[in-house]
């Protein structure tokens, strides 16, 4: 799977642009602020149907005007095809192949793209809420039934909340939120727990690669409340516990347990990472997370994702920049920098750079 080009119009800083790739690597140069990471974007959208930024859809529209557009062509099993993006303020539009799409879900499993930023490095020491989104966006693009479930749980949690944030909480119309909140989130907690026990295999053998078998990774799913049982016996529990803790949830005006509370821990040789790892530690464990994310789409779909890779070089030092860069030979990367020096040029021999400057994208060499 790859991209072979797109075209943006009026979004973000770019007007108008026309831009071919390259098959293997396309380094993105240019100075801060100039629109290299809203071509990244771009190319997300037509993947997740949203910014990686958390931006809302106007957000993206080119100030002054009322509509941008990405059309991006794409191979995937020797079959040319092409999504489009249409954004104006109040709406969007979706079609692949011509074809409009009714739910932005149905985008999901049409190019996986993986995106690899300098926060990402951090997701480790970070709050737990980076790391449930690392889960949900990887679940969600291999899994449209989870993305379905996950999106029941968290209609289900927005209505709950505002009834416990009423005036007068009628204890009737909770009863029916905690009955969707257990269906849905049961379902939650067992996918997310089949794929961080996968994530744990996978990443814990690119970490003794990383480090010369020198440290061992182990990454565990911690879940606000633990389940047990068959899937019925699961549901019964989770809505027990929201029974349990209303009058707390009544008092605090929010529901506290739950899996929107979740998190997962990482442990080199049996110490938590979060705490007690050095930043260098951190950021390789970091790093064996996002390339298990490559194998774990590999695995589940059969095919080879796209790999962003926003300003992440400036990041890592020397050796860990070697490490990413020699960890892929197969896929299509997108690598953003404001510069790039000719040993790591030379590093990657079939590719071509792309300069932007305010919103205008020239090929050059390098």
């Amino acid at each position: 799977m790859y991209f072979t080009g797109a075209e943006l119009s009026n979004f973000r800083n770019y007007e108008h642009e026309t831009i071919d790739f390259h098959r293997k690597v396309n380094v993105i140069l240019g100075k801060n602020a100039q629109g290299k990471t809203n071509l990244l974007e771009a190319l997300y959208m037509t993947s997740f149907g949203k910014s990686f930024r958390h931006a809302r859809d106007t957000d993206m529209i080119r100030i002054g005007t009322k509509y941008a557009g990405i059309k991006a062509g794409f191979v995937r099993d020797s079959l040319e095809m092409t999504v489009e993006i249409g954004l104006i303020r109040g709406g969007k539009s979706i079609r692949v192949d011509g074809v409009n799409l009714k739910k932005t879900s149905q985008l999901l499993n049409t190019i996986h793209i993986v995106l690899f930023s300098p926060d990402d490095l951090r997701i480790v020491k970070d709050e737990p809420a980076k790391r449930r989104r690392f889960i949900d966006r990887e679940l969600c693009q291999v899994s449209a039934v989870y993305y379905s479930e996950l999106s029941g749980y968290q209609r289900a949690l927005q209505q709950r909340n505002a009834v416990l944030r009423s005036e007068r909480p009628d204890s009737g119309i909770l009863d029916i939120w905690d009955l969707e909140l257990a269906k849905y989130g049961a379902s939650v907690t067992a996918r997310r727990d089949a794929f961080i026990r996968g994530l744990s295999e996978v990443s814990a053998e690119i970490h003794r690669d990383l480090t010369d078998g020198r440290e061992q990774l182990r990454t565990v799913y911690s879940p606000s409340v633990p389940l047990t049982g068959s899937p019925s016996e699961q549901r019964e529990q989770l809505l027990e516990v929201f029974r349990e803790n209303r009058q707390n949830d009544l008092e605090r005006r929010t529901t506290g347990r739950g899996p929107h509370r979740d998190d997962l821990s990482m442990y080199i040789d049996d110490l938590e990472v979060r705490k007690f790892g050095s930043q260098g530690q951190q950021r390789t464990a970091a790093l064996s997370l996002k390339l298990a994310e490559i194998s774990m789409i590999r695995r589940e779909t059969g095919d080879e994702p796209v790999l962003l890779l926003d300003d992440v070089l400036s990041e890592l030092d020397q050796t860990r920049q070697r490490q990413l860069m020699s960890s892929f030979s197969d896929i299509q990367i997108f690598l953003t920098s404001t510069e790039m020096d000719r040993e790591m040029s030379r590093k990657i021999p079939d590719h071509t750079v792309f300069y932007v400057e305010n919103g205008t994208v020239s090929p050059g060499k390098y």
